[in-house]
């Protein structure tokens, strides 16, 4: 889906950008055409800096998102997830931070959080990235606990496993 939204934008750079910031950050795009996330309106001002593009720009993509019944209800609809990754020094809590050799190998998510919850850790949150929005994407895994010296080294073991970080 991710390809065949970029494909709509493949003559404007700019727009391109726009459209990852939107699904990047999960926000939509009221009937209006302002962007928002959740009832909070994003000043396009400011979305334009954050690409380097002129606001004028965002005006466009955000009426050919609009314009287009596909695109429109995809923006409407989309989300963004809280993150507890940042806050987790602050609240006490651990970030386990996987990345993988293929993340299209299937049951890397339960693989890894099945072996945590077999070692009696809570788990609190996990986000995984997806591979259209980055060219690395990691599994982040935020944990009540520390995690145990033998459990690192069993996930490190996973055949799947490329690099394990801890904060």
């Amino acid at each position: 889906m991710f390809d065949e939204i970029m494909a709509k934008f493949a003559d404007s750079p700019g727009q391109r950008a726009v459209v990852r910031l939107l699904l990047e950050r999960g926000f939509s795009v009221n009937e209006e055409g302002r962007v928002v996330s959740g009832g909070i309106e994003i000043p396009n001002t400011g979305l334009a800096r954050e690409v380097g593009v002129d606001r004028r720009v965002v005006d466009a993509t955000t009426d050919a998102i609009l314009d287009d019944p596909e695109l429109e209800r995809v923006f409407r609809n989309i989300s963004a997830v809280p993150s507890l990754m940042d806050l987790a020094p602050v609240l006490g809590l651990s970030v386990l931070t996987v990345q993988v050799a293929d993340e299209t190998e299937p049951g890397i998510v339960a693989t890894v959080t099945g072996r945590i919850a077999d070692h009696g850790i809570s788990i609190r949150q996990t986000v995984s990235e997806d591979p259209e929005f980055t060219d690395e994407p990691k599994l982040y895994v935020v944990t009540d606990d520390p995690l145990p010296g033998d459990l690192v080294t069993e996930l490190q073991g996973l055949d799947f496993v490329r690099k394990l970080e801890l904060e």
